[in-house]
């Protein structure tokens, strides 16, 4: 069996592009940075983690059962952007990446009993200037509330950015291709288990 240790119904749908059939467990953990943690260091951290205690909230787990966890963060000036605060919380995020590049790192983990397989996928973003104004009316659509860096790009923040220099579904929450590998070497990893079993 297979599990995604998410709440995200982000992270849902894009899973479905690549997994059949999948299961979802319970990850609640701490999702705060050490003290002079990178940002490449604390995503993938949280995504291991994340995974980690999807597979202790699974009831049965048995040698072939994966988990995957994943984390997503964005990241300017070397400064990790959590989800806001309030309003004026958003307006001086989403000021500081107007008319900039910033990165989105998401951090993926596949792991079961015995094996972590894991992996960190950097895209730059680039915004086109945003106003005040328009900061305060994308605030009023509801939608940057529980977003990383107070902003989603599949959604009314797709007209903030003027291009992507890597992978859109990571910046959405889950690289697709980076996952579908690390989800065959699961799979690979499982099948020589059960035929080395078999011997």
């Amino acid at each position: 069996m297979f599990y995604l240790a998410s709440k995200s119904p982000r992270r849902q749908e894009l899973l479905k592009q690549i997994a059949e059939q999948f299961e979802l467990v319970s990850a609640d953990i701490n999702e705060v940075a050490f003290k002079d943690e990178v940002a490449e260091k604390f995503v993938l951290r949280m995504a291991i983690e994340k995974a980690q205690a999807g597979l202790k909230n699974v009831v049965t787990i048995n040698p072939s059962d994966w988990v995957l966890g994943s984390d997503t963060i964005v990241v300017n000036n070397n400064n990790i952007l959590g989800k806001p605060k309030d309003f004026e919380d958003c307006l001086q995020m989403l000021s500081g990446l107007s008319n900039k590049k910033h990165q989105v790192m998401t951090a993926i983990a596949v792991i079961n009993a015995d094996t972590v397989l894991s992996e960190v996928v950097v895209t730059d973003v680039v915004f086109r200037a945003i106003t005040d104004v328009e900061i305060k009316d994308y605030w009023q659509s509801g939608e940057p509330q529980d977003k990383a860096g107070s902003y989603g790009i599949q959604g009314l923040a797709g007209k903030f950015v003027k291009r992507i220099e890597g992978s859109y579904s990571s910046v959405v929450g889950l690289p697709l291709y980076e996952t579908e590998q690390l989800l065959l070497t699961a799979k690979a990893q499982s099948k020589k288990l059960t035929l080395e079993g078999a011997k």
